[in-house]
């Protein structure tokens, strides 16, 4: 079997590359998770995507429940373990009544290279795939576009990291800049707020972009109210944050 990773950036058609257009165009079998009622929006937007640009007629389009993870198991590396576990069944069983399709693919949001974990889990089916991947717009490119900065200083580094590290582990060692992704709990409330300015967006990229900028000490409180209420209005919410000290 053939496996295409297809980076789809963050919802919008127009994030599509031509390589990722020919790409999904080249499939037997499209395999499309559902995450629950909360973010049926998630797989209507892999859909619509898939209606934009799919020609080929003979591409089958499959959706598959997508297993939730056990948050009860206190070991955080033995639970994501597990989970993986039960989504390449997934994919497995989704692919079973299909035994002619040697040509799959999986909608990836953003890319499949930048805190995703299909890679991983394409590496647990046995017998194992050939592996293609196809590179998308990061919600870390969408969030430097939507409040247009650069990530970085001139010649100078940047860090990516995610929520719980910085929640447990505080600012890195000697970063001057930091991109957070992963943020469930706003970790940055944990940090000195005069010390930094924060560019912070959600939904990047798609129609439901919303975003906010400032001095953190100024505009904290907003970004968490901004969040919640479009966590509340959505029933789900994909943000990501840029840092710097002042």
């Amino acid at each position: 079997m053939h496996l295409t990773l297809i980076g789809i950036g963050t919802g919008n058609p127009e994030h599509l590359t031509l390589q990722a257009i020919r790409a999904l165009n080249a499939q037997d079998l499209i395999l499309i998770p559902r995450k629950g009622s909360g973010k049926a929006d998630l797989a209507e937007l892999r859909q619509a995507i898939c209606d934009e640009v799919l020609t080929n007629e003979a591409t089958r389009i499959v959706g598959f429940d997508l297993p939730q993870r056990d948050e009860a198991t206190a070991d955080y590396r033995a639970r994501v373990d597990d989970w993986h576990d039960a989504i390449a069944a997934a994919w497995v069983g989704a692919m079973a009544p299909y035994p002619e399709a040697t040509r799959v693919a999986l909608l990836v949001w953003g890319d499949p290279s930048l805190y995703d974990s299909t890679l991983r889990i394409a590496a647990r089916l046995d017998p194992a795939p050939e592996v293609e991947v196809i590179p998308g717009i990061t919600s870390l490119q969408a969030l430097t576009a939507a409040h247009a900065i650069p990530i970085n200083d001139i010649g100078a580094p940047f860090t990516v990291t995610t929520g719980r590290q910085l929640r447990d582990h505080g600012w890195p060692e000697g970063a001057e800049t930091i991109a957070v992704m992963l943020d469930g709990a706003c970790a940055f409330q944990t940090l000195d707020a005069a010390k930094f300015h924060i560019w912070w967006g959600g939904y990047v990229g798609m129609a439901e972009q919303i975003i906010c900028e400032g001095p953190l000490a100024e505009v904290s409180a907003r970004i968490i109210e901004m969040r919640a209420k479009a966590r509340t209005d959505h029933g789900w919410i994909m943000d990501i944050y840029v840092l710097r000290r002042l």
